[in-house]
């Protein structure tokens, strides 16, 4: 399954956007990183893809929850999970409302940035749990 990350605002050339980049690369072409203008929409999902979107208001989830969860909706035949990434004011009602899981990265308030940053290594992370990879550590 692939995983792709929508994220509103520029990343630039930043320690943050060297830590997406390097987990990006670890992931072999399994996540994609896609950066949006703070105000523009995000795509409407194509079938077979499931959203998960960002919010402080969402579910704190462990690691190993989070790669259940993955793993369980790419066994039921979801080609595609996106995660979106709001702009300083979060995300509206609408989107909210449409997405299959609202995702809180604990309770603090985090940098879009650093969130970004701290997103894409948690999506690797997942992955080298499913794999059986020795990163995460119980």
């Amino acid at each position: 399954m692939k995983l792709h990350i929508y994220a509103r605002g520029r990343i630039g050339r930043s320690p943050e956007a060297e830590l997406v980049a390097r987990y990006t690369s670890r992931m072999r072409g399994l996540l994609t990183v896609t950066e949006l203008s703070e105000t523009a929409p995000f795509p409407p999902a194509p079938p077979g893809t499931r959203t998960i979107v960002l919010d402080e208001r969402g579910q704190d989830l462990s690691s190993t929850t989070l790669a259940k969860t993955l793993e369980q909706w790419r066994d039921t035949g979801t080609r595609e999970t996106r995660f979106l990434l709001g702009a300083a004011d979060g995300h509206d009602e609408p989107t909210r409302a449409a997405a299959d899981l609202l995702l809180a990265m604990g309770r603090t308030t985090w940098p879009h940035l650093l969130a970004r940053a701290m997103l894409a290594e948690q999506l690797y992370r997942t992955h080298t749990i499913l794999t059986g990879h020795p990163y995460h550590r119980d």
